[in-house]
């Protein structure tokens, strides 16, 4: 892509809070669940989207904002779609139940499996790239190897559903949001696991009596933070014993029973939420004050997420089914 190439050799690192709208980007016939953009520095230009349309899509979200290839693989909506690290396949899960790996260039299945549950949140292993996790509507966890095409392990938990995966850093231990919030207590709302021995570490993380649709890894510091619909972000130490930090709440924006996602700049120093109200709201980490908002959509804005060589570049996906990128 022309417009990075320029930044691939350089230490471009500032974060700049985007103001303007580059591309406007509408061809989901549904709400967009998710975006993430291409890994691999030299496709960066490229932006993936999963769509309760039943479509995975893949953008040129730099150059020319336009769609370059949709994916029709699913017969039911589309929750989680990602990339592979060598970003030429493309996993992708939904309500079908149905879990495929897509090569990104021919959209031929690679390796396709009925998973026993519909399906809500995927990660790949942070260092092992053939291995991923599998939540959804179910108690359980998987972890699959997709050169085997079987599941390596299971995670059991006494939960309905999985909200989110996040692996911490070098992927021995690996986190999930449950749907498990009762009037008495808030166990099991995160819960920290054992990536190997699929041991249940700790399921005392959080205490409020909220769901949190979403968790993200700060970039350079040992902390994550997670999305509540108590309308807040909150921030937890990423070794044991997961505390969290109780000076530091990020609120104002509004959750609301959307699957609101959060994520910190690449340099760490901003963590940006989209908003049930649309707009895109950009926090100071270190001081949880808010820089800047951005009336970004119409609907409930449900993620937005930095480009991770221009990081002024911002994508942002909507209830309405629109993708947007600023500068």
């Amino acid at each position: 892509s022309e417009l990075i190439k320029p930044y691939l050799g350089s230490k471009y690192k500032s974060t700049e809070v985007p103001k303007s709208l580059v591309f406007y980007m509408s061809k989901h016939g549904g709400p967009v669940n998710e975006i993430e953009w291409c890994p691999v520095r030299e496709q960066s230009h490229m932006l993936l989207s999963a769509s309760m349309d039943k479509t995975v899509k893949v953008w040129d979200a730099v150059d020319r904002g336009c769609c370059l290839r949709t994916y029709s693989c699913h017969s039911g909506a589309v929750r989680a779609a990602r990339w592979s690290s060598c970003g030429r396949r493309i996993l992708s899960g939904g309500f079908d139940s149905m879990l495929h790996l897509t090569d990104a260039e021919t959209g031929k299945q690679i390796f396709s499996s009925r998973n026993e549950f519909r399906i809500s949140a995927l990660k790949f292993h942070p260092t092992e790239s053939n291995i991923f996790i599998c939540g959804g509507f179910s108690p359980e966890v998987k972890a699959w190897d997709i050169r085997t095409s079987k599941v390596l392990r299971v995670y059991k938990a006494a939960v309905q559903q999985t909200l989110d995966i996040l692996f911490l850093p070098e992927g021995r231990e690996f986190l999930t949001s449950t749907d498990a919030v009762s009037r008495d207590s808030a166990d099991r709302t995160v819960i920290a696991w054992d990536f190997l021995s699929a041991a249940k570490i700790s399921n005392q993380i959080f205490h409020e009596r909220y769901t949190c649709p979403s968790l993200t890894l700060h970039p350079k510091e040992s902390v994550f933070v997670a999305q509540t619909n108590g309308n807040y972000m909150a921030l937890f130490s990423a070794q044991r014993p997961y505390r969290i930090n109780k000076k530091k709440r990020y609120e104002g924006h509004k959750v609301e029973g959307f699957a609101v996602g959060c994520e910190f700049s690449p340099d760490g120093t901003l963590l940006v939420t989209g908003s049930s109200d649309g707009k895109v709201f950009f926090y100071n980490y270190h001081t949880a004050r808010i820089i800047r908002t951005l009336s970004a959509h119409k609907e409930a804005c449900v993620s937005a997420i930095f480009h991770p060589v221009l990081p002024s570049l911002l994508a942002t996906c909507d209830w309405a089914g629109e993708i947007k990128i600023w500068q």
